[in-house]
C-alpha cells in the first residue's frame, strides 16, 4: 500500500471539481516516456521457528529496514516509527503486518525490472542471513492465523483495521495474510488510457490464474488456486471488483472521478498523523462539510490519497495498476510486467489483445472473474470455452508486443525470455497452485513447513 511522506511541495486547494481529473491527465505521456514500475511483496519469517516478526523485537522488521542503510537506503518515518525506506531502486515499505514490499522505480525496460528484482533480494536476503529471517514468496501466509500476525505501526493501517470488519468478511485477511505482485504502466491519452484499462480489465483474471499461488490457509488447503483474490470478493464492495462502466460508451477520466467519488474515504493526513474519516465522503469534502475536518476544504495531496485507496482490479491514478496476481518467486516477478508491457505497450499487440476480448459481456466478465480464484485456466471465458483456451494467444501477442519494442540487454537478448515461466504454465495447464497441491500431497506427506524449504527466496 501506498507510503506518505511529508513533503514541503505546495499543496494546493481543490476550489473546482474539474481539477479532480489533473492527476490523470497529469500522466498523459509521449511513448518515449513511458515506464515500468513493478511492485511486488514477501512475507518476512523468523528462520528459528517460522514465526512472523513484530517491528519491535531484536531482528524484527525495524532492524531489517534500518539494515539497507549499508546499502544506500534512506528512512521515511512517521510518528517517530521507521516505516519504509527510500533509495535508487525506488521504496521499501511496510505492509499491515510486515509484508515487505519494494515498490520499484520507473523503468524504461523489462531487463532493468528484473536486475533492480535481483538487486533488491540480494540485499534483503544478505541481512536475513545476518538476523535470522527468511523471505516467502506465496499470495497468501500459507499457515498463520490472524492472531498470529502483527501490526506495524502506520496511521493509515490503524483505521484500515477498525474499518474493514464493518464492510466485509475478509479485509482484515487481505490486510494481514496476503501478498502480491503488481505493474504500474502509463498512457499517451484518455483514449489510450481507457483501451488500455479495457482490454487488461478483462483479462486480469487470466493473469489471476497464472499466478495463482495461495492454496493453503492455515495450515491446510483452502479450496482455491488463489485465495488471495478469493479474498477480494468480500474485502468491500464499494472499493473493489471488475467496474462496469469502463466498458461502457464514453469511459474516460470523468467517469473515473465519479467513481472514486462514491468510494467512501478512509482518512485525512494533517499535521504528520492520520485523521480517522472512514465511511465518510469526499463529496461532503469539496462541500466543506467533511464531519472529520468542518470547514475545511480539501487539498490535491487529499485527492491523491483518495485514489490509493480504491482496490479494483485494476486501478487509474496517475498511471495504470495491474493488480491480479499473487505474490511468487523472482522469476515471476519479472514475467508480470512482461506480460502486461507485452499487451498494451506496443499497439498492434494492445489492439490485437483488445479483439480477443471486446465482445465479452459483462455478465461474463463478472462470472469469470467469480470462479478464476478456484478454477484457475478451467475458469470459463465469456461466449464458451475456458482461460486455457486464449492462454497461449495471449502470450502469444505479449511476445510480439515485446520482439516489437526490440529492448535489448548486454547480451543482444529482447525482452521476452521474461514470458517464459508463463509458456510453461499454459503448456501444461498447471499453474503454481496446483504444483504446491501436488507437493502437499505427495512428496511434502502433509508437512506445510516444506513451503518455507521451497518457496523462500
Amino acid at each position: 500500500m501506498s507510503t506518505r511522506e511529508v513533503t514541503d511541495r505546495e499543496d494546493p486547494l481543490i476550489e473546482n471539481p474539474d481539477q479532480l481529473a489533473a492527476p490523470m491527465a497529469a500522466g498523459e505521456k509521449p511513448r518515449a516516456q513511458w515506464r515500468i514500475g513493478t511492485e511486488h511483496e514477501k512475507f518476512v519469517y523468523d528462520k528459528a521457528d517460522l514465526h512472523a516478526p513484530s517491528y519491535d523485537e531484536p531482528g524484527g522488521i525495524r532492524d531489517l529496514l534500518m539494515a539497507l542503510v549499508e546499502f544506500g537506503w534512506e528512512p521515511i518515518v512517521e510518528g517517530g516509527n521507521v516505516i519504509a525506506m527510500k533509495g535508487e531502486d525506488g521504496t521499501v515499505s511496510l505492509e499491515p503486518a510486515g509484508q515487505l514490499e519494494l515498490s520499484g522505480a520507473p523503468l524504461e525496460n523489462l531487463h532493468e525490472t528484473c536486475a533492480e528484482t535481483g538487486r533488491h533480494l540480494t540485499q534483503v536476503k544478505a541481512i536475513g542471513d545476518r538476523i535470522g529471517k527468511g523471505f516467502l514468496g506465496l499470495g497468501m501466509w500459507p499457515d498463520k492465523r490472524r492472531e498470529d500476525l502483527p501490526i506495524m505501526p502506520k496511521g493509515r493501517y490503524d483505521i484500515m483495521l477498525r474499518h474493514m470488519p464493518r464492510v466485509g468478511s475478509m479485509g482484515l485477511d487481505m490486510m494481514l495474510r496476503t501478498c502480491t505482485i503488481q505493474v504500474n504502466l502509463d498512457y499517451s491519452s484518455e483514449a489510450d488510457m481507457a483501451l488500455k484499462f479495457r482490454t487488461s480489465l478483462a483479462l486480469q483474471p487470466l493473469a489471476t490464474a497464472l499466478f495463482a499461488n495461495s492454496p493453503f490457509t492455515e495450515g491446510k488447503p483452502n479450496g482455491y488456486l488463489s485465495y488471495r483474490s478469493h479474498i477480494w470478493s468480500d474485502t468491500d464492495p464499494h472499493r473493489t471488483g471488475m467496474l462496469p462502466f469502463v466498458f461502457e460508451n464514453g469511459f474516460g477520466y470523468e467517469r473515473y472521478v465519479d467513481y472514486m467519488l462514491d468510494v467512501p474515504m478512509y482518512f485525512v493526513f494533517r499535521d504528520g498523523r492520520y485523521i480517522d474519516a472512514a465511511g465518510q465522503s469526499f463529496r461532503d469534502f469539496l462541500r466543506g462539510e467533511l464531519s472529520a475536518l468542518p470547514g475545511e476544504l480539501p487539498r490535491m495531496s487529499d485527492w491523491q490519497d483518495h485514489l490509493s485507496t480504491a482496490f479494483p482490479e485494476v486501478r487509474l491514478k496517475s498511471f495504470l495498476e495491474m493488480r491480479g496476481a499473487d505474490g511468487g518467486p523472482w522469476n515471476r516477478i519479472c514475467a508480470l510486467p512482461a506480460l502486461w508491457v507485452g499487451l498494451l505497450y506496443d499497439q498492434t499487440a494492445l489492439e490485437a489483445a483488445w479483439d480477443l476480448v471486446k465482445d465479452w459481456d459483462m455478465e461474463g466478465r463478472e462470472t469469470l472473474r467469480g470462479s478464476v480464484p478456484k478454477l484457475g485456466l478451467d475458469a470459463p471465458i465469456p461466449g464458451g470455452g475456458t482461460l486455457r483456451d486464449i492462454a497461449g494467444e495471449v502470450l502469444d501477442i505479449a511476445r510480439c508486443g515485446l520482439a516489437a519494442r526490440g529492448r535489448l540487454n548486454a547480451g543482444g537478448d529482447n525482452e521476452t525470455g521474461y514470458l517464459e515461466p508463463l509458456h510453461e504454465i499454459v503448456t501444461t495447464g498447471r499453474v503454481p497452485a496446483q504444483r504446491l497441491l501436488d507437493r502437499y500431497h505427495g512428496e511434502w506427506e502433509g508437512d506445510l513447513r516444506q513451503v518455507y524449504r521451497q518457496k523462500s527466496f
